[in-house]
């Protein structure tokens, strides 16, 4: 039986559980946003901070659940409520469905630029592409896009950009972008820059900075197996080019899930408390190709710039030039 098919069963959503995820997540994000205004001392809303950016992690994983139609679907207060959130988020519907249903349909197909996606092209490809490409190739996938991605990749490529280009089209996109001005704005009026940092900027840059860091390393990292856009399978992208992510209980938790992503791209309708059962049922999915969020393999995933046909496996550029030399 086809893998796919074989998993339908659990796409089946307890709805109970489902609301309980959800309503205890909302609780605690409330919660943590407030500890970063009420508290007085500035180290419970450093932590408070911290907390709410962690939380925001797991609703945005839920709220991605709901967008692929593995929970409440069909539920008109939660697709009221979702939508907002994804205002809220920096990731409106519009936008996030769109690029989001082309990153499934194309999972780790080689291409030089995807919204709201890190590119991937072959050593030889790169050869070939002007100098300006090659910058804009590298900066997009520089760390230092993923550690400050609230700005460049959810405030400009999830919201201005797309706005911009098609006012009517993606209307919430613009919508998203002045409501996040006018919340920090309000805070920076209400409590000045001590409430700005610890409600908008620390929960936002950490947030987006995890977000960012899971989604490029659910696709890139040392193990991953790419095969040339002719030759490209949906349930091979799956299996051979998206990772299991290990995780503590706590991060598992705080990330709901979301590291189980081999699974995931086999078949996203599965609710995301549903993914480590699906794993334990199929033993084509326990061996997977997998990263981790330890130091050394974060810089490992970091580092990795192209596919090496030849090697069949992604390298930094130091052994890109080190390769060209010896050509």
């Amino acid at each position: 039986m086809n893998l796919v098919q074989a998993t339908m069963p659990f796409t089946i959503e307890n709805r109970r559980l489902s609301w309980y995820y959800f309503l205890s997540t909302l609780i605690l994000v409330v919660a943590a946003y407030g500890g970063t205004i009420l508290f007085t001392p500035l180290y419970l809303k450093a932590i408070a901070s911290v907390l709410a950016g962690l939380l925001m992690t797991r609703m945005f994983v839920i709220y991605h659940d709901f967008q692929h139609e593995a929970i409440f679907r069909r539920s008109t207060i939660m697709k009221i409520f979702m939508t907002l959130f994804g205002i809220i988020a920096l990731a409106p519907v519009s936008i996030w469905d769109e690029s989001h249903e082309h990153h499934h349909h194309n999972n780790s197909k080689f291409s030089t630029f995807v919204v709201g996606s890190f590119p991937v092209v072959s050593t030889k490809t790169f050869v070939g592409l002007s100098k300006a490409g090659r910058i804009k190739y590298l900066v997009i996938r520089h760390p230092l896009m993923i550690v400050f991605a609230y700005v460049p990749i959810f405030l400009v490529s999830f919201c201005l950009w797309p706005f911009f280009e098609s006012p009517r089209k993606y209307w919430d996109c613009g919508v998203a972008a002045v409501v996040h001005v006018l919340i920090a704005a309000g805070l920076y009026f209400y409590g000045g820059f001590q409430m700005l940092l610890f409600t908008i900027l620390i929960p936002s840059l950490l947030m987006y900075a995890l977000g960012g860091y899971i989604f490029y390393a659910q696709h890139n990292f040392p193990k991953v197996f790419l095969r040339d856009n002719e030759h490209w399978d949906y349930l091979d992208a799956a299996l051979n080019s998206s990772s299991y992510i290990r995780m503590n209980r706590v991060m598992r938790w705080f990330t709901a899930n979301i590291g189980f992503h081999h699974i995931h791209h086999v078949n996203p309708r599965i609710p995301f408390y549903r993914l480590p059962e699906v794993m334990m049922a199929f033993p084509e999915l326990q061996k997977p190709r997998d990263t981790s969020l330890g130091v050394l393999e974060v810089s490992r995933c970091l580092n990795l710039k192209l596919w090496d046909e030849d090697l069949g496996r992604m390298i930094c550029m130091k052994e890109f030039h080190r390769r060209a030399q010896l050509s």
